[in-house]
């Protein structure tokens, strides 16, 4: 490989070395001219004072005896002098005795050296008699034109410019030449030899060292150099063992130092084997934690991460019970226990793990205890393969999540059906509002201060061509899962404001509609518009909507339903808390949302009659919602002994089958009109 001569080395170098000589020596040169300005104005003075000591005598003589003649001749023998342009003897407050001038000389360089030497430069001597008094008489004062001066100056400056950048000049070229034999021309042949080593045998080229450059840098980059090329060679078999550890590291998990899901398969396969040869048992566990997603938001990711550390060493801890034990990924580990028996083996361990959970982790100042969900699957039951057992596995710990947390459940054959029912249905649900499968219904409302009906709740119903009715709270998870809740939820809410202009059209006047609202549409940032929209399109009076949100949906984030709230009671819209009571909201967040209702769940109306707990706790949430100027209801009404202890506690409204189940839209507009005529009878 070769070089184009503009961009070798020596060029670049000659090119610094030149310009950097080139800018010393005007440099140099310079200084040297402002040296000699310097001097030559010391000349000047010298001359001068010279002139001056010469005629003092005379010019002494002239001024005591009053002698114009002679003072003449002085003055005369001082114009003998090119540079003297004016002379002059006398008393300076007296008319001089003599004197003359004349015209400063013309020359082409004066601009220049007149800025450097001035123009002309006077000089006084003072003329005095001899002892013992050594009486004044006057002045000799002469002017002196630096013309003459400067033609010599500049002579001599051009002189020392020339010479000096010439000088310079020859040096650098001498330091290149220097530079040139001693570096660049020896580095010449060193890539020569560079260019000549195989690259996949490069010690078998060594680089020679150089004559006169053994013990110099030089001698010590070949060194070098060879010894890297022996390094390059001697290390080639080190790869391959890198690139067994680099797949080594490949089936472990970084953080915790766990068998990945790649090395479990490995391991897995190997257990079934040989407990397919001894006919025995071989449990797979799936431990997925319960929302862990909140431990990363409340502390930090790398919080969790320790997290996930302590819980790898507490699972360590059975590890005298398993086969395998490995991370998933992400809040997900899998245990093998191998050469069981009984299925009672997998479930001791299962909830052995759940006890330890049990114990807190301490994390940045705090306790946190954390909780999990385990799928077992058992060999040969479940699968004959790993791929299989792990499969159903997560299937059935996710399954089990679904339904209830914090515990441990096994495969069965059902569950499979299930999940592949979870799935038919889910693709369904994304074309059932399209192909008008939902319908509403609707549950009036009772105020116990007069017993009249003064809102229905709007319940949604999909009716499956092939599964029939299909419930709530099976398809309602799933589209909140996939999005659709957010189609179906303004669906739903358009039906409910249509449906109640009807009624108002019909003189209910003062009738209310009360929807749900899920987790996921509560946080939708269109809510609150659509919201306002529906109510001008149906010219609905401020609040006659009623929006209920679930206790949990509202802690999930609390400031951001805060200012959606707010924007929907903006809208005139009134808002409800549903199913309080089973979660975890406190008192601080309950007095900071804009609540105007609060809803008892059903739960604790059902049993409260045989149950104190229950009924305390209807108690505790009558007196909390008064205290706080809320409305009450209470739902899940279903007798005349629980309607009668909710309002001796003083509760505003019931829901119930106690006084009618879910009806259509016509149904409804009947039992709005029988109610209204059981009243004006009782009337």
């Amino acid at each position: 490989m070769k070089l184009e001569l503009k961009n070798s080395l020596s060029v670049k170098l000659l090119r610094v070395v030149l310009l950097s000589a080139l800018i010393v020596g005007v440099a140099l040169s310079a200084a040297q001219i402002v040296f000699d300005a310097y001097k030559t104005r010391q000349a000047v003075a010298g001359d001068a004072q010279r002139i001056l000591d010469m005629f003092r005598d005379p010019s002494t003589q002239a001024v005591y005896s009053l002698d114009r003649e002679m003072g003449m001749q002085v003055i005369e023998g001082l114009f003998q002098d090119d540079a003297v342009r004016m002379a002059s003897i006398g008393h300076p407050n007296e008319t001089m005795l003599a004197e003359k001038s004349r015209a400063l000389q013309q020359s082409p360089s004066r601009w220049l050296t007149d800025l450097i030497l001035g123009q002309e430069r006077t000089f006084t001597t003072s003329l005095v008699g001899k002892g013992p008094y050594s009486e004044y008489y006057g002045d000799l004062s002469i002017t002196l034109d630096t013309a003459t001066y400067g033609k010599g100056f500049l002579v001599s400056s051009v002189i020392i410019f020339i010479s000096g950048v010439l000088r310079a000049l020859a040096m650098g070229l001498v330091l290149y030449l220097v530079y040139h034999w001693l570096l660049t021309k020896p580095l010449s042949r060193i890539i020569e030899h560079l260019t000549s080593i195989n690259p996949d045998r490069p010690s078998e080229h060594k680089i020679p060292l150089l004559k006169g450059h053994e013990r110099n840098e030089l001698g010590l980059w070949i060194n070098t150099a060879n010894q890297l090329l022996e390094s390059i060679e001697r290390n080639t078999h080190l790869r391959h063992e890198a690139e067994t550890s680099l797949l080594r590291m490949a089936q472990y998990d970084f953080l915790t130092g766990l068998p990945n899901r790649q090395k479990l398969q490995e391991q897995l396969d190997k257990i079934l084997i040989d407990a397919g040869r001894r006919q025995r048992r071989v449990a797979v566990l799936c431990v997925g934690l319960d929302d862990f997603k909140s431990v990363n938001e409340q502390f930090t990711y790398q919080a969790g991460d320790k997290l996930l550390l302590a819980l790898a060493d507490r699972l360590r801890a059975h590890s005298g019970r398993l086969g395998a034990l490995a991370r998933l990924g992400g809040d997900q580990f899998a245990l093998v226990q191998a050469d069981i028996d009984q299925p009672y083996e997998a479930a001791e361990l299962a909830q052995s793990i759940l006890d330890d959970l049990e114990a807190e982790f301490a994390l940045e100042h705090e306790q946190i205890r954390l909780r999990a969900t385990i799928g077992i699957t058992l060999f040969p039951e479940d699968g004959d393969s790993t791929e299989k057992l792990l499969q159903k596995a997560e299937q059935t710990m996710t399954l089990a999540k679904s339904r209830s947390r914090n515990r441990y459940q096994f495969y069965i054959a059902s569950v499979d059906s299930e999940m592949r029912r979870r799935r038919e249905l889910e693709k369904d649900l994304r074309e059932a509002l399209n192909r008008e499968q939902f319908h509403l219904v609707y549950q009036p409302q009772i105020s116990y201060r007069d017993h009249r009906v003064v809102g229905v709740e709007a319940l949604i119903r999909w009716q499956h061509p092939e599964h029939g009715l299909v419930p709530p709270d099976l398809f309602i998870p799933l589209a909140e899962q996939n999005g659709t809740i957010i189609p179906i939820g303004e669906w739903v809410l358009d039906q409910a404001c249509r449906q109640l202009r009807e009624w108002h059209d019909l003189g209910f006047t003062d009738l209310r509609m009360a929807v749900n609202l899920s987790t996921v549409q509560l946080h939708h940032t269109e809510l609150p518009r659509v919201v306002n929209n529906l109510m001008q399109i149906y010219r609905l009076p401020p609040r006659s909507l009623e929006l209920e949100v679930t206790e949990t949906g509202l802690m999930e984030d609390i400031s951001t339903a805060a200012q959606h709230l707010l924007s929907l009671r903006r809208s005139g819209a009134l808002i409800a808390i549903d199913d309080f009571g089973t979660g975890y909201s406190s008192l601080s967040y309950l007095k900071s949302l804009p609540l105007d209702k609060i809803k008892i769940d059903k739960s604790f109306v059902q049993d409260l009659l045989d149950d104190d707990d229950d009924a305390t706790i209807v108690r505790a949430i009558i007196q909390l919602g008064k205290s706080l100027g809320m409305q009450v209801i209470a739902e899940g009404v279903e007798t005349a002994e629980q309607e009668a202890y909710i309002i001796s506690e003083g509760c505003h409204e019931g829901q119930g089958y106690h006084y009618s189940k879910p009806l259509q839209a016509r149904e409804l507009a009947a039992f709005l009109k029988q109610s209204e005529r059981n009243n004006a009878a009782i009337l």
